[in-house]
């Protein structure tokens, strides 16, 4: 039986197949869905964890138990798991462990193009890439073989175009193992100097093994094309665009495992034709190990290193016309993402910059308050970054930057990472006023459960994480909640704690307005009588306010619009008012 399946989605149907019990992740785009693919599958026990330090760590505890285990993360997230990840390649496996991490070309949902075929090779653990979604499911199976095979954590790498795009899957039955018997094993798990040392040579053995494996398995081919005059080395989504761009013209070589790389099977390939090109999204990788074969290769001389390839880019960089298919007419505009009508934190950033405070911001919805016309975010760097950015940006500012500084982090990402740079703020004593934005929920990537919000991943009633308490349990004393609808509320409470000499935490809580529970009020509306024009609704960058072309007053689009009432408490006239008109 085949489905029509996203890449994400034939990920999840490989780890059901393949027999997995524990999958652990932090969501993140575009790994996301993943996870939540997974948590439909009864035999799988799927979580959302605090970060993703967290989750590879579960799925280490699981292996050591002796079952399949999984983790999955986007690029930036692998950051957060390296500490694991490098000593696991040392420890090696119980049950089969993979790490899934989706990178990000062109930075559709991220901070940063991060390439994490570097973590592989620096980590020195196998990576595997596909092509497409039935590319992804099988290849979950076999990096569970290896795993087990070669004793160690295996990487599956997606993109975006990868995790998100759709093609035929094969379904196939689930794989049921008996769980390893466990037994312990000091030398392999602990980590001390005397063992770690140990470990090390059966590293790079492993490394070896695995190399000579790649030089002959199926996931690494070579495809004639009708001339030798050109081949490309290639893997993943770029595979696909050569395919597509270039046909059956040339020859190619493409590579399933991305780490260790084939050397015999590379030379090979170079010596079967007359100019050899390396076709790789984001940093030339397979091009620097090319060339340190002694081989001459075209790759990022000509091929960009910024963002994503396309059937287009690769038929431009071989200058050959564009099919009438890849061609465009005209520029399709670009529409920037917005906060939605509604949204809880329009209100505590409008606030913030109406009073011209330095707001050190984070990852989340809420980094679209750098936007105009709020302009809130004077930075934004990652996970849980701005509280302890804020308590060095006062250390170093002292009083004058204290009293005119704050930032903002959301739920899901205080827990991930925001709660360890509170106790620095607490434990260092500096006067950092730090806002919790709480939409109880982990909005940017669509809507998980995490620990403040009551509920786990499937849904089901789960222990909670009182911010007020927590924040008080670190060592913070003052602690409010604010209704972020409420501007002269929100106001009074940061001009008051930013004139207090001693840390303090506000958080400002309402629910996310896109969450099923939470019921919209009625639109408001603009009496054109009484608006004269001033726009000081529109500072507030609600895409439900607009200015109309022939009178210059403001109007209300009721379609978008759910009554939040925060652009009514701007208009000193009194002209949007409730009810339509």
């Amino acid at each position: 039986m085949k489905k029509l399946m996203l890449g994400n989605e034939a990920i999840a149907r490989g780890l059901y197949e393949a027999g997995v019990r524990v999958v652990s992740s932090y969501p993140g785009t575009p790994s996301t869905e993943i996870t939540e693919f997974a948590a439909k599958y009864d035999e799988i026990y799927c979580e959302w964890a605090p970060n993703e330090k967290v989750a590879a760590e579960v799925a280490f505890g699981a292996s050591l138990r002796g079952v399949r285990s999984a983790c999955a993360m986007k690029h930036v997230g692998l950051n957060v798991a390296a500490d694991p990840l490098f000593t696991l390649s040392y420890t090696g496996v119980g049950g089969g462990m993979v790490i899934f991490v989706a990178d990000d070309p062109a930075m559709h949902s991220s901070q940063n193009e991060q390439d994490s075929r570097h973590y592989a090779i620096a980590a020195k653990v196998p990576m595997l890439e596909p092509a497409d979604s039935a590319e992804a499911k099988e290849f979950v199976k076999l990096a569970y073989e290896l795993s087990e095979r070669f004793d160690t954590p295996v990487i599956v790498r997606m993109c975006t175009r990868i995790a998100h795009s759709q093609c035929q899957v094969e379904l196939e039955n689930r794989q049921e193992l008996k769980p390893l018997e466990y037994k312990k094993n000091p030398a392999k798990y602990i980590m001390a100097p005397a063992n770690a040392i140990k470990r090390h040579p059966f590293v790079e053995e492993r490394t070896a093994r695995l190399r000579e494996y790649g030089e002959s398995a199926d996931i690494n081919r070579i495809e004639r094309g009708s001339s030798d005059r050109i081949g490309i080395i290639c893997a993943g989504t770029c595979y696909q665009y050569v395919k597509e761009a270039l046909g059956d013209s040339v020859s190619v070589l493409k590579l399933g495992l991305v780490n260790p790389l084939p050397d015999r099977l590379i030379r090979k390939f170079a010596a079967s034709v007359e100019k050899l090109y390396v076709i790789e999204e984001l940093d030339g990788v397979i091009q620097g190990h090319v060339s340190s074969l002694g081989l001459e290769c075209v790759g990022k001389e000509v091929f960009s290193p910024l963002g994503e390839y396309s059937q287009a880019t690769i038929r431009e960089a071989f200058g050959l016309s564009q099919p009438e298919s890849l061609s465009a007419d005209s520029e399709i505009p670009v529409r920037p993402p917005v906060m939605c009508a509604g949204c809880p934190h329009r209100g505590m950033f409008y606030i913030l910059s109406k009073n011209k405070i330095t707001v050190l911001g984070d990852i989340g919805c809420y980094t679209l308050g750098s936007a105009a016309p709020l302009s809130a975010l004077d930075s934004t760097l990652c996970m849980g970054a701005s509280v302890s950015g804020l308590h060095g940006f006062n250390k170093a500012g002292g009083s004058e930057a204290e009293g005119r500084s704050v930032c903002v982090i959301g739920d899901s990402t205080f827990m991930h990472s925001g709660i360890t740079g509170l106790v620095n703020i607490a434990y260092n004593a500096s006067n950092s006023t730090v806002i919790i934005l709480d939409n109880s929920i982990t909005g940017m990537t669509g809507h998980q459960q995490n620990p403040t919000t009551g509920y786990n991943i499937k849904g089901d009633p789960a222990a909670a994480v009182n911010l007020e308490e927590l924040c008080r349990a670190v060592g913070i004393k003052r602690v409010r909640v604010v209704d972020p609808y409420n501007l002269k509320e929100c106001e009074a409470a940061v001009l008051e704690e930013l004139a207090v000499a001693e840390p303090s935490v506000i958080i400002s809580r309402r629910p996310c307005v896109l969450l099923k529970y939470v019921k919209p009020k009625p639109s408001l509306a603009v009496d054109r009588d009484k608006c004269v024009g001033c726009r000081m609704c529109m500072r507030l960058g609600c895409p439900a306010i607009s200015i109309d072309k022939e009178d210059k007053k403001a109007k209300i689009d009721s379609t978008q619009c759910v009554g939040c009432e925060v652009c009514e408490q701007l208009c000193r006239l009194g002209a949007i008012v409730k009810g339509e008109l």
